[in-house]
């Protein structure tokens, strides 16, 4: 278990894939994410949850040690729990029911409040419609995928222990140039995968659009619970 310390009461738990390819600044797995927000977090590693198993199997046996975390990162204190995975978000509910205190499973749970969205997603063989149901995206919401084999895919799925990023950002970036250029409709780029809001900026300038992402969803939701604790403070 990783732990980003500062005075703030509570933490932002994270359940965190049991990986170990690079996670830069952004990454929702990286402790450095927290701690440049001022954020405190912990982050609690979930055994035996590879990339494969979550996103290309989607394994029910891991349920229950995802609900096993977040159970255990409520008692020791979490006021919020998230995820390291968007494919998460077809256990949202489950997750949810699990503990008492806010889980944001994925990124792409805001499409639902966003006008005219498009998913930049890590595997879109893998995105099945059940999932994005489950998630709440609204039918017919355009997406598109890293292209198969990429720098960005191969190097997770292997769980390497390098990454070229700047590869890495070609990769995402130009995902979400296919995507507008296909649905040129799309007005707010989501991006599903908790690996590339290190690239949001970079896709932001490359597609002209408002780009989301699980960090910027991240970032608000602890807001969010940060006042209302004030407020009952108060």
């Amino acid at each position: 278990m990783t732990s980003v310390h500062t005075g703030a009461a509570g933490f932002l738990g994270v359940m965190v894939l049991d990986t170990r390819f690079p996670r830069p600044p952004g990454d929702i797995g990286s402790p450095q994410t927290y701690a440049r927000a001022g954020i405190p977090a912990r982050l609690l590693t979930v055994p035996g949850a590879s990339a494969r198993r979550v996103v290309q199997q989607q394994d029910p046996a891991l349920l229950g040690p995802f609900i096993d975390a977040a159970r255990t990162l409520e008692r020791q204190g979490a006021c919020l729990v998230t995820t390291s995975c968007g494919f998460l978000a077809a256990w949202q509910t489950e997750l949810q029911a699990a503990v008492s205190v806010p889980v944001i499973t994925s990124s792409l749970l805001q499409c639902a409040n966003l006008p005219g969205p498009g998913i930049v997603t890590f595997d879109a063989a893998s995105m099945h419609e059940s999932l994005l149901l489950r998630a709440g995206v609204p039918g017919g919401t355009p997406l598109e995928g890293l292209a198969p084999g990429c720098e960005l895919q191969s190097r997770i799925l292997a769980d390497d222990t390098v990454l070229d990023l700047a590869r890495a950002e070609q990769d995402v970036v130009a995902a979400a140039v296919r995507l507008v250029s296909r649905h040129p409709q799309v007005q707010n780029v989501v991006l599903e995968c908790t690996n590339m809001p290190p690239y949001r900026e970079a896709v932001t300038q490359a597609t002209g659009r408002p780009v989301h992402d699980m960090e910027t969803l991240m970032l608000a939701a602890w807001r969010r619970v940060q006042s209302s604790s004030t407020r009952r403070a108060g």
